[in-house]
C-alpha cells in the first residue's frame, strides 16, 4: 500500500500523530470502540441524562395523566365533552391546520429560492426566516394589535370593510403564522444547499420546465425533511400559547384555543378539567414524538 493511501498518513496530515492515527485506524478496522473514557464515566453520563429526563419530562407528564383521572373517567370525558372544551378543540385544530398549509408553501419557496439562487437580500430575507426564534411571542402578539386593533394602523380600512382580526379567529391564524413559520424553511434550507442545483440542472437540460423539475427531482429529494417540518409545525401551533393569548380576546366557546382554555379552567380551580385538556395536548406530543422519531430514522437511512 503506497504511503498516500495508508490511514495512518492521512490522519497524520490533519494534524494526528501517526502512530496515534494508525491505531485508531486499526481500532476501525477490527471494529474496535475508538472512546477513551472508562465505562464508568459512559454509564454514569447516560444515567444523569435519563434521570434529567425523567425529572423535568417524565414526571410532569406522568402528573399530568394522574391529575386528570383522578375524579375518574366520567369526570374525564365529561371535561372534554363540555362544549366550551370542544370549541376549543375544534379552533386549534383548524388554526393548527391552516398556519402548516402556510407555512409549508412558504417554507417551500423560501427554502428553494435560497438554496437555489442568487439574488439581492439573501442574507436579509434569512435573517427574517429566523426573527421569530429571538421576538417572544407576546411582543408578536402587541405588534399584531397595533396593527389591527381597534386603534391599530389599519383600524380604518378594517371598519370600513368591516373585518374583524383581533380578538377573532385571523388574528389567532396570523400570531400562529408567525410564531411557526421558521419551522419549514429551517428543517429544508441546509438540505437543499447540500444537495446543490446539479439534479434540477440535468433535468432543465433534458427538457423538463421549471414546475416539472420541482415536483419530479426537488420535493422527492426533501420529502422526509418537509415532513419533519411540518411536524415541528403542527406541535408548536396547537401548543402555542403567548402571541394566541394576546390576540384572541379570551372569548369563551369562540377565540379559545385549548391551551387558554386549560388556563381558564386552572384559575377558576376546575383542576380536574384543566388536566383532562391538558392531557390531550401531551397525548398530541407524545404522537408528534413518535411520529419525529420516525421521521428521524427515515432521514438518517436515505443519509446512509
Amino acid at each position: 500500500m503506497s504511503d498516500a493511501l495508508h490511514p495512518g498518513h492521512v490522519l497524520a496530515s490533519e494534524g494526528l500523530p501517526t502512530g496515534i492515527a494508525r491505531a485508531d485506524a486499526e481500532r476501525r478496522a477490527a471494529g474496535k470502540s475508538v472512546h477513551t473514557e472508562p465505562a464508568a464515566v459512559r454509564i454514569a453520563l447516560v444515567l444523569v441524562a435519563l434521570a434529567f429526563l425523567g425529572l423535568f419530562i417524565g414526571l410532569p407528564l406522568v402528573v399530568v395523566f394522574v391529575e386528570a383521572l383522578k375524579r375518574g373517567a366520567a369526570a374525564y370525558v365529561s371535561a372534554l365533552a363540555n362544549p366550551d372544551a370542544l370549541a376549543s378543540i375544534r379552533l386549534t385544530l383548524l388554526v393548527a391546520a391552516i398556519s402548516v398549509v402556510a407555512n409549508l408553501v412558504f417554507g417551500l419557496v423560501a427554502a428553494w429560492a435560497i438554496a437555489k439562487f442568487e439574488f439581492p437580500g439573501k442574507s436579509t430575507l434569512i435573517t427574517l426566516i429566523d426573527l421569530p426564534f429571538s421576538v417572544s411571542p407576546v411582543v408578536a402578539g402587541l405588534a399584531f394589535v397595533l396593527l389591527f386593533g381597534a386603534q391599530g394602523l389599519f383600524a380604518g380600512y378594517l371598519a370600513a370593510w368591516d373585518v374583524k382580526i383581533i380578538f377573532a379567529v385571523p388574528g389567532i391564524v396570523l400570531a400562529t403564522i408567525f410564531v411557526t413559520f421558521p419551522f419549514v424553511a429551517r428543517e429544508l434550507i441546509p438540505l437543499m444547499q447540500e444537495q446543490g442545483t446539479a439534479e434540477e440542472e440535468a433535468a432543465v437540460s433534458l427538457g423538463a420546465s421549471g414546475l416539472s423539475t420541482f415536483f419530479r427531482v426537488t420535493l422527492p429529494n426533501v420529502k422526509w425533511a418537509l415532513l419533519y417540518g411540518v411536524l415541528l409545525c403542527n406541535a408548536r401551533a396547537m401548543g402555542e400559547f403567548g402571541a394566541v393569548s394576546v390576540v384572541s380576546g379570551h372569548v369563551r366557546g369562540l377565540t379559545n384555543t385549548m391551551p387558554l382554555h386549560i388556563e381558564i379552567l386552572y384559575n377558576e380551580y376546575q383542576f380536574a378539567a384543566s388536566f383532562a385538556v391538558a392531557s390531550l395536548l401531551a397525548l398530541l406530543a407524545l404522537v408528534t414524538l413518535v411520529a419525529k422519531t420516525i421521521l428521524e430514522h427515515r432521514l438518517a437511512e436515505e443519509d446512509t
